[in-house]
């Protein structure tokens, strides 16, 4: 969990400094959020089947960090 938190803010900082290219900053956003969606798939009290419990809310959203990720990694190959 604390490799998770750490990974976090490094990806965090990234995002904020303009010298980081979209591209660089959308591989490590969707690699985290893979890395978050795996947390979610290997734990059952968060999912019952795909939709989420009370419990799995807060890390399902996650998906959408995989959406920006590589809306980033798109935008930065000019597509």
């Amino acid at each position: 969990m604390r490799l998770l938190a750490g990974t976090e803010i490094a990806v965090a900082a990234a995002l904020l400094i303009p010298r980081v290219s979209g591209r660089s900053a959308g591989a490590s956003l969707s690699a985290l959020s893979l890395g978050l969606l795996g947390l979610y798939a290997r734990s059952p009290a968060m999912h019952d089947g795909i939709r989420p419990t009370d419990e799995g809310i807060a890390v399902a959203k996650d998906v959408w960090l995989l959406g920006i990720g590589a809306a980033l990694i798109l935008d930065d190959m000019g597509l």
